[in-house]
């Protein structure tokens, strides 16, 4: 089970459990930018990174361990590279005030503190939980036995089958990034519901709060 799950005390609102890279923080297009900062490219032909990025000089596929690598090094400076998505601070503020929210950020915990440094600073001092394991069985762990509404925000068809899976009751929301590579994402099913952006997000989230 991810680190610091078992720190989080919830209250008696909602809950709202939300990704963080490409829903609340841009991720693919300041990853683009840092990628041409270091002498690649990413094109966009499929829903991945590996066999995606190349090197600007001779056109030649980054394999694998080169991709994690520079995905690291992106992490470490995250800081200077990632940005909220219109809205994104305000709305989940707005949200805040009737819900507990927490983030769950899929990412490697080692890179959590400059993620956590990286949300205070854009002043979203909200739990944060970063695991690289199935999102499903934590959202079940941290909602618990609870009877109150819980909502969960991705742009990861797998993540919210996860939790659809573990959390039956959930508003699945699902929140792609409007950026190239995602069109090739596989799409979730019902009863997974779309929003265009955080405003949208908002609506479906307050209604199925009763709020």
């Amino acid at each position: 089970m991810a680190a610091g799950i078992g720190t989080i005390r919830l209250t008696d609102k909602p809950l709202i459990v939300c990704d963080v890279d490409d829903v609340v923080l841009q991720f693919a297009t300041p990853f683009a930018a840092f990628l041409e900062s270091c002498g690649h490219r990413l094109i966009p032909r499929s829903f991945k990174l590996t066999g995606n990025i190349v090197s600007s000089l001779d056109e030649t596929v980054l394999d694998a361990p080169a991709v994690q690598s520079l995905i690291d090094e992106f992490f470490m400076a995250q800081e200077s590279w990632q940005t909220p998505f219109a809205e994104a601070v305000e709305v989940l503020h707005s949200l805040a005030g009737a819900a507990d929210l927490v983030f769950l950020t899929a990412m490697p915990p080692r890179h959590v503190d400059a993620r956590r440094r990286l949300l205070d600073q854009l002043t979203l001092r909200y739990p944060l939980i970063a695991a690289d394991e199935a999102k499903g069985p934590l959202v079940a762990a941290l909602h618990a036995d609870r009877s109150l509404p819980v909502a969960f925000v991705d742009d990861m068809a797998h993540n919210l089958h996860s939790v659809g899976e573990h959390v039956p009751a959930c508003l699945l929301v699902y929140m792609p990034p409007p950026v190239e590579i995602h069109t090739y994402a596989p799409l979730p099913p019902a009863p997974v519901r779309k929003a265009a952006d955080w405003i949208e997000a908002k609506t479906m989230i307050t209604t199925h709060f009763g709020t």
